[in-house]
């Protein structure tokens, strides 16, 4: 019986090349990224794959030139794994990658973009005024004031565009924190998003195509000890508890599974994706953003999730790296 699962085991791995993990880059979430990448390269290999760890250098396309068969898992956060650009790179050296392809990345990064989207395809999402940098100067912040605080309403939530992690995010309780909100949100892009404060529970939930189509993890419900899940909050050990599954009614939970997937499938997004919920008091799932490369650290909510299902990570993740090379043959 042993004997017959090594050699399931060998076959498994010998349909797939060297996975290279990439991780690193030169955005603000730089250490999260290569956290992510140490935990998927680990969990690959103990599956069985060859796995070569890389950093975005001068050197990556040589290096990939040199790897004939290669699979890219990339697990860089933020602007440069997440903007789509770096994926036209690896679909014009014809190489294979895990993930949305360029294009579906473009729009799903853009929060200002994908909520757009989103609402226009029926599902609730907040109230959202998006404000060039250029604007916001020229006109001043007082001038604005007025017009956000009827639109939108306090609280709000000031945010960059195009950003991850929640660096640059701050909830605005009144008008005269607004200015320094703005700033703070332009420190990480030229775009601030200004949207409706939503109350209620917040929620990750997962999905996964293993090569039979997309799958809902269980719903990670997410508890800051702060109030705020914030960058400090995501990434430092007991500083958010995380229930999962999510502590709702089934019904609830089903619908925030509906969300994810029509999310995932509406933007033409592959592999895996993260969509971020709250859900209001009334059991709405409220959309707030999705992430083409969650992050896979150990305070993750994806590993959880992963594990909620009763699957392994290093075992998706390879199923992931094997869906990838199949589609590079095909």
């Amino acid at each position: 019986m042993i004997m017959g699962n090594d050699h399931e085991r060998r076959d498994r791995v010998t349909d797939v090349g060297t996975v290279v993990v990439l991780a690193g880059g030169l955005s603000h979430e730089r250490e999260v990224s290569l956290r992510s990448g140490r935990q998927v390269a680990e969990a690959l290999r103990d599956e069985g794959l060859e796995v070569i760890e890389s950093d975005v250098d001068s050197g990556l396309v040589e290096r990939l030139d040199g790897l004939p068969g290669a699979v890219v898992f990339p697990l860089l956060h933020g602007e440069t794994g997440e903007d789509g650009a770096l994926r036209e790179v690896f679909r014009l050296l014809d190489v294979p990658f895990v993930g949305s392809d360029g294009a579906a990345c473009r729009v799903a990064f853009d929060k200002s973009i994908a909520t757009t989207v989103v609402a226009d395809a029926g599902l609730a999402t907040p109230e959202q005024v998006a404000l060039p940098h250029e604007i916001f100067r020229e006109l001043g912040a007082q001038a604005l004031v007025s017009a956000l605080a009827k639109r939108i309403g306090f609280p709000m939530m000031i945010k960059p565009s195009r950003s991850g992690s929640a660096l640059g995010c701050t909830k605005v309780a009144t008008p005269d924190e607004l200015p320094a909100a703005m700033v703070a949100a332009f420190a990480y892009g030229s775009v601030a998003v200004v949207e409706t404060f939503i109350a209620g529970t917040e929620v990750a939930v997962t999905v996964i195509d293993r090569g039979d189509g997309p799958v809902a993890l269980p719903a990670v419900e997410i508890r800051p000890d702060s109030g705020i899940y914030d960058y400090a909050a995501r990434y430092t050990a007991g500083a958010t508890r995380f229930l999962c599954p999510a502590d709702l009614p089934d019904p609830v939970s089903q619908r925030c599974s509906e969300v994810a997937l029509t999310v995932h499938r509406l933007l033409g997004l592959a592999d895996l994706s993260r969509t971020d919920l709250i859900v209001r008091p009334d059991g709405v799932p409220v959309f707030l953003e999705v992430s083409v490369a969650p992050g896979m650290t150990e305070t993750s909510s994806v590993p959880l999730a992963i594990e909620a299902a009763g699957w392994g990570i290093g075992e998706t993740c390879a199923d992931l790296a094997r869906a990838a090379a199949r589609r590079g043959r095909g």
